[in-house]
């Protein structure tokens, strides 16, 4: 086995489906992003498109961080799992320092010049990385509570915990979902996730009541409408914009919830503008092709025969379709808000090298699937 490790190219050849698609999305993403940004770039930076511009150069980086991850040796990926967990504590960290930037009342950035990193989108494959080491190495013990439980939910627990300092609830509640999908193929035992899901949502919901900033949010998702023109005021905006959209949309670039009506509409709710500007046949399309992307992924990782290759498959897909559900999950107003990017869409340079990095993992892979 080790001699495999040193190549990525040791089976076949990478997934030519799975590479198209992730193309698609990303092509796809840039679109909606020119449509949903200009009126705003315009007015506040009086270029229309200056969010355009930089997402363009966030896709090229992200490409290059898929060739680099296409091509890397599973020995250096999975050598220095220890190392991306540690980079992603470091980053976490300083978020909290000097270096953090802080927006809304959350520090969930750190500012390096001209670029703002969200240190969560990477800490998401380097907890899955770490995970898929972890899981693939204690098979014959990860049924036991002190190493089958208690590593993996310290690991992430500490992850967390850095997260909630920022604040940011809805990124610890992604990596707790991680953790929960990971443990479940991993072999942990269900009592123990059973119980510790019951813990999990105790402690969330004391979050919530604690927080009066919080418990606004959680009772404005309940019902929205009751307060419109305050902590509904964004979710309404977006089921407004759902509603306008009907069948057929009312054409790219043609939306009006982007007018300023739809606040961060190029950001955490770009699929509002999808749905009123492309409508049911555009949102339906769009579903077409994110299930392809998780059908072609997911594909992978039944057909890989390392449990390691394969775990990782399985924690990267996790990590592209959480994103993808709870941020349709957001904007539809079936779950609070949580700042959840979509992958590949929305604008942001590290949800969008993250969503890539993923695709650049499972496409290396894929070369060693068999058939």
């Amino acid at each position: 086995m080790s001699g495999t490790l040193n190549s990525p190219s040791s089976a076949g050849r990478l997934d030519p489906w799975l590479m198209t698609a992730t193309l698609l999305l990303g092509g796809f993403g840039l679109i909606m992003v020119l449509s949903s940004s200009g009126i705003m770039a315009e007015r506040v930076y009086g270029d229309t498109y200056f969010f355009f511009k930089r997402q363009a150069l966030y896709t090229g980086f992200g490409l290059v961080a898929m060739l680099a991850c296409m091509q890397m040796p599973r020995r250096i990926l999975y050598g220095l799992t220890y190392l991306w967990v540690a980079t992603a504590l470091i980053l976490l960290t300083l978020c909290l320092s000097p270096l953090g930037f802080s927006v809304n009342g959350a520090s969930r950035w750190v500012n390096l010049g001209p670029v703002h990193l969200q240190p969560l989108e990477f800490a998401k494959i380097a907890m899955v990385l770490y995970l898929a080491y972890f899981f693939a190495r204690k098979q014959d013990m990860v049924r036991t509570f002190s190493v089958g439980f208690l590593p993996p939910f310290l690991v992430t627990g500490i992850l967390c915990g850095l997260l909630l300092l920022q604040p940011d609830f809805g990124g610890a509640v992604v990596l707790a979902g991680l953790l929960f999908f990971m443990c479940l193929v991993g072999g942990t035992r269900f009592s123990y996730l059973f119980i510790s899901l019951i813990f999990a949502v105790g402690a969330g919901w004391l979050l919530i009541s604690s927080s009066p900033y919080r418990f606004k949010r959680w009772t404005a998702f309940l019902d929205p409408f009751a307060s419109a023109q305050n902590e509904g005021y964004q979710l309404v905006q977006s089921l407004y914009a759902f509603g306008s959209g009907r069948i057929f949309g009312t054409g790219l670039g043609v939306g009006k919830q982007k007018l300023f009506f739809l606040p961060e509409a190029h950001n955490d709710f770009i699929m509002a503008v999808v749905g009123e500007e492309l409508g049911f046949v555009g949102m339906s399309l769009f579903f077409i092709a994110i299930g392809f992307f998780l059908w072609r992924a997911l594909r992978i990782c039944f057909k890989l025969d390392d449990l390691q290759d394969r775990f990782t498959a399985f924690g990267v897909t996790c990590v592209i379709a959480l994103g993808m559900l709870l941020n349709l999950a957001v904007v539809l107003g079936t779950v609070p808000p949580k700042g959840v990017a979509m992958p590949f869409i929305s604008y942001g340079g590290s949800s969008l090298t993250a969503s890539f990095i993923c695709a650049g993992i499972l496409l290396n892979l894929s070369r060693r699937v068999s058939s």
